[in-house]
Parts: structure tokens; sequence; C-alpha cells
């Protein structure tokens, strides 16, 4: 006699990783995806940095599979292909999630957005109101690194860095800037709340992500708020007032300060429920999977 198994003793199948196609300006761009799991789609979008990857979702898509499609991927500019360069701006990006709905899936039952994805999916969301039932940002932020340790205020000496990087000596100073040590004190003051996080093998990883050819372009517009989706936290917070989509915010005490205020100020919101896990900085969704998976199936009915 053989007996079922029961939903406990499931294992949710092997994630299976694919390429999505778009054309943007008469290119075709390739990004890849992750899909793993099945039920309601969960479209996964990872922060932008120079570091990022739909790989950082990779625990969390693995503890939410018995519940959800969950569909992680990168984007263009990002993530772990091979990236031409453009000029990547705010409308780049906002059209590919427009690509998005229409690729994997019209109406997702939710979207999970960490870090600058958050802002970008407040935009869309903003000038596309009940696109998405429901939205998760994790750790949201709206402004790039430099604009922010210059307080908003957005100099002119920022497009020349972007021109910089963006010429053959640029690949140079790009590779300056992604050395293993900069990278580790990048991940020690803001991304990581373990002292070391990236480790030999995680920092191996990692280092593979600048090294695709093509990445500084984007990086660099991130960097210095070429792909900010709000210049104030004014417009990010108005924004977010007309957003229909039912949202869950996670923040923790241990973010950087000038993102931690602004998540903080997104909280006073009557149409956001907050929830604030007790460790983890801007990539707390990597770091504490498990904390992150809690929370959104204690939310989620």
């Amino acid at each position: 006699m053989t007996t079922a198994a029961t939903p406990a003793e499931t294992t949710p199948a092997a994630p299976v990783t694919e390429t999505l196609s778009w054309q943007w300006q008469g290119r075709q761009l390739d990004v890849g995806l992750t899909r793993q799991g099945s039920g309601p789609t969960l479209l996964m979008l990872p922060a932008l940095s120079t570091i990022s990857t739909r790989a950082e979702f990779a625990a969390l898509q693995a503890a939410l599979a018995d519940r959800f499609t969950t569909v992680a991927i990168d984007w263009p500019g990002f993530g772990d292909r091979p990236r031409p360069f453009i000029d990547w701006s705010v409308e780049t990006l906002l059209a590919f999630v427009d690509h998005l709905f229409t690729a994997i899936d019209p109406r997702p039952a939710g979207v999970v957005a960490a870090g600058h994805a958050g802002g970008l999916m407040m935009r869309y969301l903003r000038d596309h109101p009940g696109a998405v039932e429901r939205l998760i940002l994790v750790a949201p932020t709206w402004r790039g690194p430099l604009p922010t340790m210059t307080r908003g205020d957005y100099r002119p000496w920022f497009a020349r860095l972007r021109r910089w990087f963006d010429q053959p000596f640029g690949r140079t100073l790009y590779w300056l800037n992604t050395r293993e040590w900069c990278i580790h004190r990048m991940a020690d003051e803001h991304v990581y709340e373990t002292p070391r996080y990236l480790n030999a093998e995680r920092m191996a990883i990692k280092r593979r992500v600048p090294a695709s050819p093509g990445a500084r372009h984007a990086s660099i517009r991130f960097v210095t708020g070429a792909l900010d989706a709000f210049r104030t936290r004014d417009a990010a917070l108005a924004a977010m007032r007309g957003i229909t989509s039912r949202t869950l915010m996670m923040t923790t005490p241990h973010m950087p300060r000038r993102s931690g205020e602004n998540m903080e100020a997104l909280a006073t919101l009557e149409g956001v429920e907050t929830h604030r896990l007790p460790h983890g900085r801007l990539l707390v969704h990597e770091e504490y999977p498990a904390d992150v998976a809690e929370a959104i199936r204690r939310w989620w009915p």
C-alpha cells in the first residue's frame, strides 16, 4: 500500500533557469530568470547595485515555493549576463516592468521589490493603479548612493562621472571601484549586518557580477542617481498614497541612517503595513530569508 505524501513532506521542485528576451531601442536584451514553485505568481525584483542579481532571492524562493510560483528576474543592465551599452534610465526600467507583465503574468498576485526596485514599483503603480494585487517592499530605497550622500543634491558632476565611466578607460575606473576591499566595505557598512557576511565563497560569486561585460554602464547610473524613481521624499510619499495595491513594507533597526529615515517616513502612511524585522540591512532578504518568508506568510491570507 502506498501512502501519499502530505504537503509538509512534499519537496518543491528544483528552480528552473530561463532567459527572457526584450527588444528595446532596436536591441535585444537578454536577462536571466529563475522560476520555482507552484500557485499564484509572485514576481521578485532584486535591488539595483553593483553586486545584486536575482540570486539574492534563491533562499527566499525555496522557502515560498510550496505556496507560490516564484519568478525572480534580473533588471536589464544588471544581473549576470553581458549587457550592451545603453543610456539606462528610469523610463527604460519602467518599460521593462510593462514587458514583464506581458511576458510572465498580466496581473501577478504579488510583487516583491527589494531596495531600489521598491522605488521603481512605487512609481510604476502610481501610474498603473491595480496592476498587482499586493506589493511587498523589502528595505525600499529611491535615492542612489551619491545623491544620498549629498542629501538629495543632484550635482552636475554626477553626469560627468557617468560619461567618464562610459568611455573605454571607464573599464579601468570600474575595475578599481570593484576590488574586493571596496565590495567588503560597501557590504559591511550598508548591505549586510553580519560582519564579513561575504566569505570567500560568497565574495567570489558577487565579484562575477561587475566582471560581466558592460556592467559599468547601469551601475554608474545607479550610483549617481540616474535610476532614482523620485528626487525627493515628498514625491515618493505622494506616489505611495496613490497606490491601491495592498502593501507590506519590511525594514529593520539596522538600516543605513538616511535610507532608514526614508523607510520610517513610508511607515507613517495609512496604506502601508509595516513589519520590522529584528536584524538585517539592505539585503535582509538574502541574509535572513527565513524571517522574510515568515513575515510574508503571516501577512498573506
